[in-house]
């Protein structure tokens, strides 16, 4: 059974994602404000945190800041009545792997939950990939280059390993979008980008040779250059 750490400071919603995720099967833990959020996510070692941004005291981006500041890597959907794409970029900037825009559908959030546990338990019993130098090791979720060792978010290790599975070869942003989340973002948002800008720092500061371009008009593709 998966164990999911719902934080919100609204009673009457924290109850309802509790009863909510209940009924899907999901043990549910909860916390109404960040400390508590920590201390759970310590207690409990959830396979998800359903966040929300706007909470007293301690929010919900200076608790996925302390988590992935211990190396936490748990996958966080954050909530947040913030739509702006600067919002959503600043909230996957910090570290969130998904991001719910308030009012929402619990259809969509149960979507996106099954979505994030698919991700994270992605090709974890599968052989490295090594791709001009770079191997991806899913046992341990980390990226090679020569004698550097770099660390992915769960995030960032699904983009990369889409992208070795498949190298040379220019994938749609509409596949690696519904491949990689699960669903279609709209055409505005640049969620992709963003991550792909978080493998190439990584990737280019180990030393390894620019392997992921853009594709103008179709996607992207991880190839070396000639």
């Amino acid at each position: 059974m998966f164990t999911i750490l719902v934080v919100d400071d609204d009673q009457p919603l924290l109850r309802m994602l509790e009863r909510t995720l209940s009924y899907q099967g999901y043990q549910i833990i909860t916390a109404s404000d960040g400390q508590k959020a920590l201390h759970q996510a310590s207690d409990h070692r959830p396979d998800i945190i359903v966040l929300d941004w706007m909470m007293p005291t301690m929010d919900g981006l200076e608790v996925l800041s302390h988590l992935r500041t211990v190396h936490d890597e748990t996958p966080v959907l954050m909530l947040t009545a913030r739509d702006a794409i600067e919002n959503r970029v600043q909230g996957l900037e910090a570290g969130a792997d998904d991001y719910l825009v308030k009012p929402f559908a619990p259809e969509e959030l149960i979507a996106r939950i099954h979505a994030l546990l698919r991700r994270s338990g992605a090709a974890a019993s599968t052989k490295p990939l090594s791709v001009s130098g770079l191997t991806l090791d899913p046992a341990t979720r980390q990226a090679h280059y020569g004698n550097q060792t770099f660390d992915l978010t769960p995030t960032e290790f699904d983009l990369l390993y889409l992208l070795m599975r498949h190298p040379n070869q220019v994938l749609e942003r509409g596949q690696i979008l519904n491949d990689i989340w699960g669903y279609d973002f709209s055409g505005e948002d640049n969620v992709l980008d963003v991550y792909v800008g978080y493998l190439r720092k990584k990737i280019n500061a180990a030393g390894c040779p620019r392997l992921i371009h853009t594709v103008r008009g179709a996607g992207y593709v991880l190839r070396q250059d000639q």
